[in-house]
């Protein structure tokens, strides 16, 4: 397990080297600059402000001095947010997208797995069909659809819930819950379907039926331990996608995350907070990502027997 870990840890290195690389010079190559907007400065206050950022240096200088910044954990200062730094305005905003993402990803196991069992228990019949078919609208229904559609129906039309901000009731947090977590409930629910459907057909799944069993402890006790790897396995990218996707559902929910900083962000050229945000968001991905891979082995004995065979 250890040769294993740092195997895909090690994999991980030239990933996030790759994305640092490819964000650094995407974002110098976009017209304009993080004070090209400034048409009010004089021109040698523009010079001053490029040579206090480093700016007035050759690319290839900026991009080393940026690894150097990037090995001692320094995300550099905000371009558009004087006297912060990067690092502050990740944590300050990280804490209410985590929260969201929390609450997403209740929604879609709730949802997702609920649905995928129930399916998978009578397929090829209504109870499977109706899950299902929800679950393909969910797939093919993006987050900036799905949020003014449930603004639209549960608070303007029913006025049973507030349409923006991100207070200290229960309510504000459903609808975007709803909105980032649906999409993923659908693929828990296609995913659980598929592994559950493998496992109900297994032999000791007829074998426990034979003996009499009730069929929910055959299903709670014995089907979802290996009906749900798959699920298991999704986890880690899925909650990394939440964070690093919450941006459109911020936004439409006004919801004070740091989706709002990458987003002005992007408006603004601000370079070491776009750069920051999507280093910190890739390098979640790719924890994520082993994360999982780490909890698939550990529930699955056939992993863990190949890791050890070192297939």
């Amino acid at each position: 397990m250890f040769r294993f870990i740092v195997s895909r840890l090690l994999q991980a290195i030239p990933v996030l080297l790759v994305v640092i690389t490819a964000t650094f010079f995407l974002v110098r190559a976009a017209p304009g600059g993080p004070f090209s907007a400034e048409k009010t400065v004089a021109p040698e206050v523009i010079k001053a402000l490029e040579a206090q950022y480093k700016l007035d240096q050759p690319v290839w200088q900026q991009y080393l001095s940026y690894l150097n910044d990037l090995a001692h954990g320094d995300f550099g200062p905000s371009f558009r947010y004087p006297g912060r730094s990067v690092d502050e305005l990740i944590a300050g905003g990280l804490p209410i997208t985590a929260e969201l993402a929390f609450y997403a990803m209740l929604v879609a196991i709730i949802i997702g797995v609920s649905a995928g069992v129930l399916a998978a228990l009578k397929p090829n019949t209504p109870q499977d069909y109706v899950p299902m078919s929800a679950a393909m609208i969910g797939i093919c229904m993006p987050s900036f659809l799905m949020g003014p559609l449930l603004v639209l129906i549960f608070g303007i039309w029913l006025e049973w819930l507030p349409v923006s901000g991100w207070g200290d009731l229960p309510g504000d947090k459903i609808l975007p819950a709803i909105t980032l977590g649906s999409g993923y409930a659908a693929f828990l629910a296609r995913l659980s379907r598929g592994g559950m459907l493998e496992v109900m057909s297994q032999d000791y799944i007829r074998t426990a039926r034979a003996k009499g069993l009730p069929e929910w402890v055959v299903v709670l006790k014995h089907g979802l331990r290996g009906g749900l790897i798959p699920v298991i396995a999704f986890l880690g990218p899925a909650f990394a996608g939440l964070l690093s996707g919450s941006f459109v559902v911020e936004t439409i929910f006004q919801i004070p995350g740091l989706g709002r900083f990458y987003v002005q962000a992007a408006f603004n050229r601000d370079y070491t907070m776009i750069l920051g945000t999507t280093v910190f968001f890739a390098t979640l991905v790719v924890l994520f990502n082993l994360l999982s891979d780490i909890i698939a082995v550990w529930i699955n004995p056939k992993l863990r027997h190949q890791l050890r065979e070192g297939k």
